[in-house]
């Protein structure tokens, strides 16, 4: 039973402490290298970014997407008005 916010047991208070020190403490090795980590994805993004325009810009993409808005502003409305 729990009573104004205090754990019953003193075993499971323990157990809480060394469950909560194992979260706050980082793994081994590992410092520093959430930067790098960033670094390389934003690199990967822009190299992603890049090569999207280049593709959505070009020639072929752009008539079939113009082509595509054509013919969707062309065919009847759904909706059985008129």
């Amino acid at each position: 039973m729990v009573v104004s916010g205090t754990l019953p047991h003193r075993g499971a208070r323990k157990l809480l402490r060394r469950l909560g020190r194992g979260v706050r403490r980082p793994l081994g090795g590992e410092e520093g290298m959430s930067t790098a980590e960033y670094a390389i994805g934003t690199l990967a993004a822009a190299a992603f970014a890049a090569l999207l325009y280049t593709v959505v810009t070009s020639d072929a993409v752009t008539e079939a997407l113009s082509s595509l808005v054509r013919r969707a502003l062309s065919e009847p409305s759904f909706g059985g008005g008129s």
